[in-house]
Protein backbone atom coordinates (compact mmCIF):
# COMPACT_ATOMS: atom_id res chain seq x y z
CA UNK A 1 0.00 0.00 0.00
CA UNK A 2 1.22 3.33 -1.15
CA UNK A 3 1.28 6.14 1.47
CA UNK A 4 1.63 10.01 1.13
CA UNK A 5 1.81 12.14 3.90
CA UNK A 6 1.69 15.63 3.49
CA UNK A 7 3.01 18.25 5.74
CA UNK A 8 3.36 22.18 5.85
CA UNK A 9 0.39 24.10 6.44
CA UNK A 10 -0.35 26.81 8.98
CA UNK A 11 -1.89 29.86 9.54
CA UNK A 12 0.02 32.75 7.32
CA UNK A 13 -0.79 36.26 6.82
CA UNK A 14 -1.45 37.97 3.03
CA UNK A 15 1.93 38.30 0.89
CA UNK A 16 3.90 35.56 3.18
CA UNK A 17 5.26 32.49 1.64
CA UNK A 18 4.54 28.52 2.72
CA UNK A 19 6.21 25.50 1.23
CA UNK A 20 4.43 22.62 1.51
CA UNK A 21 5.91 18.67 1.54
CA UNK A 22 4.61 15.51 0.17
CA UNK A 23 6.74 12.55 0.67
CA UNK A 24 5.58 9.30 -0.63
CA UNK A 25 6.69 5.63 0.48
CA UNK A 26 7.67 4.87 -3.05
CA UNK A 27 9.89 6.24 -5.58
CA UNK A 28 8.70 8.64 -8.42
CA UNK A 29 9.02 5.91 -10.75
CA UNK A 30 6.04 4.43 -9.55
CA UNK A 31 3.79 7.07 -10.70
CA UNK A 32 2.76 8.51 -14.08
CA UNK A 33 2.88 12.17 -11.98
CA UNK A 34 2.52 13.46 -8.64
CA UNK A 35 0.64 16.58 -7.64
CA UNK A 36 -1.39 19.24 -5.49
CA UNK A 37 -4.94 19.88 -5.37
CA UNK A 38 -6.86 21.60 -3.37
CA UNK A 39 -10.18 22.24 -1.24
CA UNK A 40 -11.37 25.65 0.10
CA UNK A 41 -14.77 25.42 2.22
CA UNK A 42 -17.83 25.22 0.15
CA UNK A 43 -16.03 24.34 -3.28
CA UNK A 44 -14.49 21.58 -5.26
CA UNK A 45 -11.00 20.11 -5.05
CA UNK A 46 -9.10 21.72 -8.01
CA UNK A 47 -5.99 21.31 -9.13
CA UNK A 48 -2.85 23.17 -8.31
CA UNK A 49 0.08 21.22 -10.24
CA UNK A 50 1.61 18.06 -10.89
CA UNK A 51 4.99 17.17 -11.85
CA UNK A 52 5.92 14.21 -14.06
CA UNK A 53 7.75 11.73 -13.60
CA UNK A 54 9.89 12.81 -16.27
CA UNK A 55 10.21 16.29 -14.39
CA UNK A 56 8.08 18.54 -16.47
CA UNK A 57 5.19 20.17 -14.55
CA UNK A 58 1.69 21.77 -15.87
CA UNK A 59 -0.36 24.62 -13.42
CA UNK A 60 -4.10 25.27 -13.14
CA UNK A 61 -4.31 28.69 -14.70
CA UNK A 62 -5.03 30.51 -11.44
CA UNK A 63 -1.37 30.06 -10.63
CA UNK A 64 0.42 32.60 -12.40
CA UNK A 65 3.72 32.17 -10.90
CA UNK A 66 3.23 32.31 -7.51
CA UNK A 67 3.33 28.40 -6.96
CA UNK A 68 5.98 26.38 -7.77
CA UNK A 69 5.83 22.43 -7.91
CA UNK A 70 9.11 20.95 -7.47
CA UNK A 71 10.54 17.06 -6.10
CA UNK A 72 13.69 16.14 -4.41
CA UNK A 73 14.22 12.06 -6.25
CA UNK A 74 16.41 11.45 -3.30
CA UNK A 75 13.77 11.56 -0.34
CA UNK A 76 11.14 10.76 -2.95
CA UNK A 77 9.07 14.38 -1.79
CA UNK A 78 7.37 16.63 -4.00
CA UNK A 79 6.88 20.51 -2.48
CA UNK A 80 5.20 23.21 -3.47
CA UNK A 81 5.98 26.46 -2.60
CA UNK A 82 3.26 28.87 -2.46
CA UNK A 83 3.95 32.92 -2.52
CA UNK A 84 2.29 36.23 -2.63
CA UNK A 85 -0.39 34.36 -0.52
CA UNK A 86 -3.84 35.91 -0.46
CA UNK A 87 -6.56 35.12 1.85
CA UNK A 88 -8.53 33.42 -1.20
CA UNK A 89 -5.62 30.65 -0.92
CA UNK A 90 -7.10 29.35 2.09
CA UNK A 91 -7.66 25.45 1.83
CA UNK A 92 -6.85 22.41 2.57
CA UNK A 93 -4.01 21.00 -0.18
CA UNK A 94 -4.05 17.47 -1.01
CA UNK A 95 -0.91 15.64 -2.53
CA UNK A 96 -1.51 13.27 -5.35
CA UNK A 97 0.24 9.98 -6.50
CA UNK A 98 -1.14 8.32 -9.45
CA UNK A 99 0.64 5.22 -11.83
CA UNK A 100 0.45 4.89 -15.19
CA UNK A 101 -2.55 2.51 -14.63
CA UNK A 102 -4.57 5.17 -12.90
CA UNK A 103 -4.40 4.38 -9.09
CA UNK A 104 -4.85 7.14 -7.41
CA UNK A 105 -3.03 7.85 -3.77
CA UNK A 106 -4.07 10.54 -1.66
CA UNK A 107 -2.43 12.41 1.39
CA UNK A 108 -4.71 13.65 4.61
CA UNK A 109 -4.19 17.09 3.23
CA UNK A 110 -2.54 20.04 5.27
CA UNK A 111 -4.44 23.27 6.27
CA UNK A 112 -3.37 26.61 5.01
CA UNK A 113 -5.08 29.70 6.16
CA UNK A 114 -4.09 33.17 5.18
CA UNK A 115 -5.47 35.94 7.64
CA UNK A 116 -5.77 39.18 5.96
Amino acid sequence: QVQVVESGGGLVQAGGSLRLSCAASRGFNSFNFMGWYRQAPGKQRELVGVITSGGSTNYADFVKGRFTVSRDNAKNTVYLQIDSLKPEDTAVYYCLAKTSGGQEYWGQGTQVTVSS
